[in-house]
């Protein structure tokens, strides 16, 4: 997140007056929120919950005083008991985002425990490293199944009550694998580049009916919140299986071990901050951080004009 002041940006010069400048407002469908429309607590269902990002989006929304139903694997044993007492304003469940009865089972638990949802996001992802010949037709099916699949899945069984009450944000993480192709991880990568088609397409498709989508971007990122053990071994990558490599890729200088190398040597040494992706996904959700300083009737004019991008 980035802080720019009109009047010192350098794409103008110091000697032009903040005054001169067109004024900018946020358009109207953003609804910031002002002394008509107050913030709202929002009700957040949140899918991957247990996974590191997830387990970081859930706990600046209930900071933030906002409502969460923590979804889980159901497929690890003890995922749902994990999740007990996390906070009295969070619900904890479990669900398989490939059965659709078991995603559809979550929501009206949902709306059951807080009578509404205004945030779903998806944060569940599993892939395979290893090189694109050495993965069978099963591995890479599984990566499609859950990522892609199970994607879709969430947003059918949820967009129809979206729809119905003309309002709804979805977040759906990506990955920079999404963006670029990475060896060692190329099923995987596909999988994120469909999400990206999946999102913007849906982006423009719902954009009319009031619901809102954001595809989330993170990189690798590390697992620093206040409680993680940064003295301890480093972190299992659990929605990630490695993958014995075969004769012809197996060498260390191979590319197809390149994601091998860069997780391995990585380890808490990942650029991103898990934290800090939560909080700026919180404020994409909340339109406040979009705010301009200023009144709507050119009071304060001639004055730094500071607002925030995300």
């Amino acid at each position: 997140m980035e802080s720019f002041v009109n009047e010192h940006s350098p794409e103008t010069s110091p000697s032009v007056s903040a005054a001169s400048q067109p004024r900018t407002y946020l358009p109207a469908s953003c609804e910031p929120p002002s002394a008509l429309n107050p913030p709202k607590q929002a009700v957040w269902l949140v899918f991957g919950a247990t996974g590191h990002l997830g387990r970081s989006i859930c706990r600046v929304a209930l900071t933030r005083g906002d409502r969460v139903t923590a979804v889980g694997n159901r497929n690890v044993p003890t995922e749902e008991a994990s999740m007990s007492g996390w906070h009295q304003n969070c619900q904890g469940l479990v669900c398989d985002v490939r059965v659709r009865e078991s995603i559809k089972e979550v929501f009206d638990r949902t709306i059951e425990c807080w009578g509404r949802v205004d945030v779903v996001a998806n944060c569940t992802g599993y892939g395979i490293i290893g090189a694109c010949e050495d993965q069978d037709e099963h591995e890479i099916r599984a990566q499609f199944t859950t990522n892609v699949m199970g994607t879709i899945n969430i947003i059918q069984l949820t967009l129809p009550y979206f729809r119905t009450h003309h309002t709804g944000i979805y977040l759906l993480f990506s990955s920079t694998a999404g963006s670029v192709g990475i060896p060692g991880l190329g099923p995987y990568c596909a999988t994120k580049w469909a999400i990206e088609g999946l999102a913007e397409s849906l982006m423009y498709e719902v954009e009319p009916l009031g619901v809102k989508v954001s595809i989330v971007v993170p990189g690798l990122s590390r697992r620093d919140e206040p409680d993680e053990n940064l003295n301890g071994p480093a972190p299992m990558w659990g929605h990630f299986l490695l993958k014995p490599p075969e004769d012809a890729y197996r060498a260390t200088t191979s590319p197809a071990q390149h994601a091998t190398r860069m997780i391995d040597w990585l380890k808490y040494r990942e650029p991103t901050s898990a934290v800090r992706c939560a909080e700026i996904v919180w404020e994409i959700e909340d339109w406040k951080h979009l705010n301009f300083k200023g009144d709507e009737d050119g009071e304060g004019e001639g004055e730094e004009e500071e607002f925030v991008v995300a």
